[in-house]
C-alpha cells in the first residue's frame, strides 16, 4: 500500500549560489557523512559535478520528507537521511538515528528516482507500507 508520494525539483543555480555564499558549511548541513566524502571527492575533481551531486541529494531528501509526510520536522533531518547507490547504481535512501527507528516502526520502504539536467535536479519518491 502506498504510504506517501513526494517529488521535488531543485534549481542547481541556487545550490551553486548557496555554496558560494556559505562554503562547505552548506554541504555539511545537508549531507550525511558518507555523502559528504563523495561530495568532496567529486568537487575536487570537477567542481560542477560536486554542485550537481549536492543538488540531487538536496532534491531527493526533500522528496523523501514529503513522501513520509513530515517535511523537515523531527525525526526527519538532513543528516539522518542519506542518499546512496546500490551496486546497480539505483539510488536508495539509507536512514540513521531516530529517523531510522521511526521509519522501521511503521514498516515503511522507499523507492527513489533522481535526475539532473543542466540547471535542475529532480527527484521522485514513493514510500510503501507493508
Amino acid at each position: 500500500m502506498i504510504y506517501g508520494i513526494g517529488t521535488d525539483i531543485c534549481d542547481v543555480r541556487r545550490i551553486r549560489a548557496s555554496l558560494a555564499r556559505h562554503g562547505d558549511r552548506f554541504a555539511e548541513k545537508v549531507l550525511a557523512d558518507g555523502e559528504l566524502a563523495t561530495w568532496r571527492a567529486r568537487s575536487a575533481r570537477w567542481p560542477e559535478r560536486g554542485v550537481r551531486y549536492l543538488a540531487t541529494r538536496f532534491s531527493a531528501k526533500e522528496a523523501f520528507s514529503k513522501a513520509i509526510g513530515l517535511g523537515l520536522h523531527m525525526p526527519m533531518t538532513w543528516r539522518h537521511c542519506e542518499v546512496a547507490n546500490l551496486p546497480s547504481g539505483q539510488p536508495t535512501i539509507v536512514l540513521h538515528g531516530a529517523l531510522q527507528d521511526w521509519f522501521a516502526a511503521r514498516g515503511l520502504r522507499c523507492h527513489l528516482s533522481v535526475t539532473d539536467e543542466s540547471d535542475y535536479a529532480a527527484s521522485f519518491c514513493v514510500v510503501e507500507k507493508d
